[in-house]
Parts: C-alpha cells; sequence; structure tokens
C-alpha cells in the first residue's frame, strides 16, 4: 500500500506538470521498434520506455555512449580507466558487476550480449551511424529470451532513405592526447542507397599505459519495393588498448596509491586487442496476412590479452563467431469488435568460441590450454496486444527457449609453461526456460496515462562463467542452474504541450543469481541466494521557454539478498552471512539534472550534472569492510554553434575537477585491502564538423 500511495502522490505532481502547460501535443506518432521487434505507436504499447534521439546524442556533454545512457533514470554505469569506453558496463535496475549479464544490448534489434564476460564494445558503434537508442526497461524478454532480466537496450542505426543526401566530416581534439576523425556520407535514389560512417580514435588516456587506438567501418545498404525493402548492414572494428591496472588502497600498511600515484600504473607491460566483423541481411516485407521479417546474421571477434602477473604472465586469444536466424510476422486482425495485433517469431543463435591460453605471446601457436565452446539457443514466441477499449490497451506474451552448451579443455603439458597446469573434462549442458509478460495501458485522458505490468525474464551462464577451478585448483567446467527473475511494476506518464513526466515503481525478485563467489576457494562461478531489487524512478522535461529546456531523472534503489550464507574458505572467511545484506555496486540515490539553452538561432549551450551515491564495493557481499565507492558529482557543459555548413563544439567534461571512480574491488584475503580505478578529472574537447549537402 505504501508504493501505491507514493505512486499516487507522483502522478498528481506529474499531472500538474503537464495540465498546468498549455493545451496538449502528443507526439503519437513515435515508433518504439523493441517493444515488439515491429514498429509500433508509443501509446499502443504498455512499456515503460525512453528514447534517445540522434540529436540528443549530437547536443549531449557525454563523451561516450555508455555516459549518455547514465543520464536516464534506472541506468548507472562502471567504468575502469575513462578511456572511450572501452571497459564499461552498464547496469540497469541495480545488478551490480552482472549488470552487462542481466541488460540485453540489441544493435538493430540482433544481440551484441555474448557468451563471454568480454562486454560490450561500446566505441565500435559510430555515434554518426545512430538515428535514435531505446531503453525498454523491465521488458524484452518475451522478444528476446536469454539476459534481458532488467531489460533491453536497443541502438537503431540510420536508414540511408530516410535522411537526404550528404557527406559529412568532422574532427575532435581533447585533453590526454585526443584526437578522432568521422566521415559519414548518405546517398539515396528512388530505391535504393547507402549510408557510410568512418571513424578513428587516438588517446593517451588519463592513465599511465592506457594509450588507445579504435577504428571502426559502418555501412548500411537499403532497397526499397511496393511491398517491402530489403537491408545489408556490414560493420568492422578494430581496437589496441594499454591496460593500467588498480590502484591499491590498503591502510594498516600505509599504502594509498589514490592520493601518492593517482595516474600511475602497477601493469606496465599489460594490454587488450580486439578485432570485430558483422554482417545483417533482412527482408522486410508486406502480406495478406500482415508483415513479416526475415533477419540473418553473423559477426565475430578475436581478443588478445596479455596480464604479466608480477613475472607470472598469462596471454590468452579467443576467438568467437555468432551466426543468427529470426524471421517473424506481424497480424492485425479484429476480435470481438477489437483490433488486435499478433507478433509470432522464431529466434535460432550459435556461438563458437575458442579460447587458446598460453605463457607468451611467442607461444600461443603452443597453447596450454585450448577451450572450445558450442552454444546453440533457440526459441518460439507470441505476443498478442489487444485494443480492450478506447483508453485500454492489454499485451501479453510467452517465450520458451532451449539452450545447449558442448565444452572442451585440451591441456598440453608439455608446452612452455605447463608443467603445473590441468585441463578440464569435457562436458555440456542441456536446459529450457520461459518468459512471460502481462501489461496493462490505460489512458485516464489523452494527457496522463497508467501502466501495469508483470513479467517473468531469465539468463543462462555463460563460457567464461562455468570454467574454473576445483577446491584442489584444477580447471573444471561447472554448470549452473539458470537464473529467473519475476517482475513487477506499476507507472505514470503525463504528456502536455511543454513538457511530460514518468514515474515508476518496480519490483524484481531473482533465484538462483549467477555471481562470482570470491569466499569459496576453488568454486567461482555459483548460483547466489534469492535477492530483490525494489526501485522507484523518476523522470521529467519541461519546455520552461522557447529557448529553455529543463530535464530531471532521479532512481532509488534497493537491493538486497533476502536470505542465505556463502560457505567461504579457510583461506577467506567462513559461513558468509549475506541475508539481508545489500548487493554491491548498486548506489541507492541517482540523480541527473540537465539544462539546454539557445542563445541564438544557431547556437545551444547544454549542461548536465550527475549525482551518484555511495556504492558497496564489488567482493563485499559481506557488507563489511567497512569503506565504501564515495558518492560523486560530476557536471559537463557543452556549446554549439551551427554557421553554415560547418558546426563548431567545444565540451568540458567534469568541470568541478572532481577525483572520483566508480568501481572498486575488495580483497578476499587482506581485510582493509582494495583495489580502486580512479576516473579522468578535468577535460577539455573541441569538435568541427562540415556538412555537404
Amino acid at each position: 500500500m505504501r508504493f501505491i500511495r507514493m505512486l499516487a502522490a507522483l502522478g498528481s505532481a506529474a499531472v500538474f506538470s503537464a495540465h498546468a502547460a498549455e493545451p496538449v501535443s502528443l507526439t503519437t506518432e513515435e515508433v518504439v521498434v523493441t517493444a515488439t521487434r515491429f514498429k509500433e505507436r508509443y501509446i499502443d504499447t504498455p512499456v515503460n520506455v525512453t528514447v534517445i534521439t540522434a540529436d540528443d546524442i549530437r547536443q549531449s556533454a557525454a563523451r561516450t555512449l555508455p555516459d549518455l545512457l547514465s543520464e536516464q533514470a534506472g541506468i548507472t554505469i562502471h567504468d575502469f580507466f575513462g578511456n572511450n569506453a572501452s571497459t564499461t558496463t552498464v547496469d540497469l535496475r541495480g545488478f551490480g558487476i552482472t549488470g552487462a549479464q542481466n541488460t540485453l544490448i540489441l544493435l538493430d534489434g540482433r544481440r551484441l550480449s555474448d557468451i563471454d564476460l568480454s562486454g560490450i564494445q561500446w566505441s565500435a558503434i559510430p555515434s554518426a551511424a545512430i538515428e535514435r537508442i531505446e531503453i525498454v526497461r523491465g521488458g524484452g524478454a518475451v522478444q528476446y529470451g536469454d539476459g534481458a532480466t532488467a531489460g533491453v537496450i536497443n541502438i537503431i542505426t540510420r536508414s540511408p532513405a530516410a535522411i537526404g543526401n550528404f557527406a559529412e566530416a568532422s574532427g575532435r581534439l581533447g585533453t590526454y592526447g585526443t584526437f578522432e576523425g568521422q566521415l559519414n556520407a548518405n546517398y539515396f535514389g528512388s530505391e535504393a542507397g547507402f549510408n557510410v560512417t568512418a571513424s578513428n580514435l587516438e588517446s593517451d588516456g588519463y592513465r599511465a599505459n592506457n594509450a588507445n587506438r579504435q577504428s571502426n567501418l559502418q555501412a548500411d545498404v537499403r532497397w526499397l519495393t511496393e511491398r517491402g525493402d530489403l537491408t545489408l548492414k556490414l560493420g568492422a572494428d578494430r581496437q589496441g588498448i594499454r591496460l593500467p591496472g588498480a590502484r591499491q588502497v590498503q591502510p594498516s600498511a600505509g599504502v594509498n596509491q589514490l592520493e601518492t600515484d593517482r595516474r600511475g600504473t602497477s601493469t606496465p607491460l599489460d594490454f587488450a586487442t580486439r578485432d570485430g566483423n558483422r554482417a545483417m541481411l533482412d527482408w522486410r516485407g508486406d502480406a495478406a496476412f500482415g508483415e513479416f521479417n526475415i533477419g540473418v546474421g553473423y559477426r565475430d571477434k578475436r581478443q588478445t590479452s596479455y596480464f604479466d602477473f608480477g613475472g607470472f604472465p598469462d596471454y590468452r586469444a579467443a576467438d568467437l563467431a555468432v551466426g543468427s536466424f529470426t524471421p517473424r510476422v506481424r497480424i492485425a486482425h479484429r476480435a470481438f469488435g477489437r483490433d488486435n495485433t499478433l507478433v509470432a517469431g522464431f529466434d535460432w543463435y550459435r556461438w563458437d568460441y575458442r579460447l587458446r591460453r598460453a605463457n607468451a605471446m611467442a607461444n600461443i601457436g603452443r597453447p596450454i590450454n585450448t577451450v572450445d565452446a558450442a552454444q546453440e539457443n533457440s526459441a518460439l514466441y507470441l505476443h498478442h496486444t489487444t485494443r480492450v477499449s478506447e483508453r485500454a490497451t492489454l499485451a501479453a506474451g510467452v517465450r520458451s527457449e532451449r539452450f545447449r552448451l558442448n565444452a572442451s579443455d585440451a591441456f598440453d603439458p608439455t608446452a612452455p609453461g605447463g608443467a603445473f597446469g590441468s585441463g578440464a573434462p569435457a562436458g555440456s549442458q542441456a536446459e529450457s526456460q520461459y518468459a512471460y509478460e502481462l501489461g496493462l495501458r490505460y489512458e485516464v485522458d489523452p494527457r496522463l496515462a497508467l501502466i501495469g505490468k508483470l513479467g517473468r525474464g531469465f539468463r543462462f551462464a555463460n563460457v567464461d562463467e562455468i570454467y574454473e577451478t576445483s577446491p584442489a585448483f584444477t580447471n573444471q567446467f561447472q554448470f549452473l542452474r539458470p537464473q529467473t527473475a519475476r517482475s513487477a511494476e506499476i507507472g505514470v506518464e503525463a504528456r502536455g504541450a511543454r513538457g511530460a513526466a514518468r514515474a515508476a515503481l518496480f519490483r524484481i525478485d531473482i533465484e538462483n543469481e549467477i555471481h562470482l563467489d570470491v569466499f569459496t576457494t576453488g568454486i567461482g562461478n555459483t548460483n547466489l541466494p534469492p535477492s530483490r531489487r525494489n526501485g522507484l524512478e523518476l523522470e521529467g522535461r519541461w519546455n520552461a521557454t522557447r529557448t529553455l529546456t529543463l530535464a530531471a531523472a532521479y532512481t532509488y534503489l534497493d537491493a538486497k539478498f533476502r536470505e542465505g550464507v556463502l560457505p567461504g574458505a579457510a583461506f577467506t572467511r567462513q559461513n558468509v552471512v549475506i541475508a539481508g545484506r545489500r548487493v554491491p555496486l548498486v548506489p541507492r540515490h541517482k540523480l541527473n539534472l540537465s539544462a539546454s539553452w539557445a542563445p541564438g538561432p544557431a547556437t545551444r549551450l547544454n549542461a548536465t550534472a550527475a549525482y551518484v551515491g555511495e556504492q558497496l564495493m564489488d567482493n563485499d557481499e559481506p557488507n563489511t569492510l567497512g569503506v565504501t565507492i564515495p558518492a560523486y558529482a560530476v557536471v559537463d557543459l557543452k556549446l554549439v554553434h551551427q554557421r553554415g555548413a560547418w558546426r563548431l563544439g567545444a565540451a568540458v567534461n567534469n568541470l568541478l575537477n572532481r577525483k572520483y571512480y566508480n568501481y572498486a574491488v575488495r580483497s578476499q584475503f587482506v581485510p582493509d585491502r582494495y583495489n580502486a580505478y580512479p576516473l579522468p578529472e578535468r577535460a577539455f574537447t573541441v569538435t568541427l564538423e562540415y556538412a555537404l549537402k
């Protein structure tokens, strides 16, 4: 009842702000692709969604896509180095270090999330190629399945048919030796056209040994017919980055590298590289029964990494390829005098993974371990929407997904450095899971809508999470139970001619959460005891004047373990109680404020301020370290001026020069030791763009 009273109060405030404005002017033609995997009007779908447009991206002072996403309600990020989002994870609705595995990232409706723990290569998606980003909170498990526990973020690239013919070049210079160049060209004739984007970034980075080079190429070719279209999308990305490691703090030993050498490195030899390629073909058409889409995709990547480990080196080369086949249909029909829409589809994905481990780059041709894994996911789903009345829309969906994994580990004891190694016995796992969603949207009037939703989601453990060591420190595959989540959400939306507001309350109950158990030696990842996330999200935007727009987003998150004890070990701690403890790396409070002011028709100044509350450090499930990641506030500014074909931008990030970090991990062996990853201080950027139309 307390939640309901809070929501009613929030709804009243939202309604007042909208009704106090001029007569309503709704954006009724806004479409949200990820809601049903077909274009739908937002007001016809009971979903909690935020859309970030290409103009929002261009105007924002955010340096990277994760920085931009973190300005939205319900999203936090954890960044290790602050260099072009090369090691950044995005967490939706409070999953902490496993946020990347519980928030499904899509590119044009296809999964970017993989069966390893390498994370999303955010910088591989050129900003100039993005049309919009759709954030669907608490939804997507029926449409996309595995890993959509907290929701879905779909990055949608620009269509050549929709943006006219032009060529554009831009250059960006910034602090810490940063330079980026980007080219974008678009051509479309009467029936066919293309869009091509190429970019290259080089940066020394804020930290020592953190130089980064990223190159991207993306092309979109589209053919239109009278009854549909055919789209081919190609992409390639290359990255090389140096890894500066952590800064260590241990008060009992008088060590505090955050104070004595914040920008230094203890890992001057560590580095990583990545080469990726992708191709997607989509055929969308109209038929007598409705609309269909047949998609085929392929993506691969090769990643290498070297960690010196104080003279005990580890070099790894990982290859991963994934193919997909995703046909679906949308059928609009009348039943019982009402408009109905049925979406039905089939998803098939197959990953082939190979990891080779050696003690030096020169020895990778004769690896100590060669891990091979093949994973196949296949699923059927149905999603039905009914216009119950002129004001009410009811949506229901169900998904059944099957998962198969086969893994082996070839061990060569005669390989250099292999004398003390081991190989894991081959193993396999097959699981089936289901998801469902039930949602209702009721429009009190054209300016006010109520939303309610129930759902169930799931995720399967990936290859990196199951390849661990036994208590005797021999390699093995530790197959885990699928993680399941049940969620409930109620919300209210208000829209007016000069503003909009949204409020949502949600609860997510997790069973068999997949997570690293650092206290139990040799076990690695495990299924944790039950946990719960309770949350409140508030968003609002107000056009205060013709030249000034204000926006705010607030998130409250209470993430706790409901019960349980971790066994622990003699080398760490035994019988670690986590019942009632907070989940690490989840701030309870987060506030974002922004203002956009146009002092003239060709000039705009944007300002954003972000406050993130304190967080428990990674590995601190028992909540006993006594030190937390401090709360921090960061202010960014960006000034943009357009003059003919030229566009000049100047930005300052971390205006107040805060020395902060948003990721740290406690030691499981030394009680007061932890490692932190400091982020950049004040930084300046100048961008110059030229567009020829």
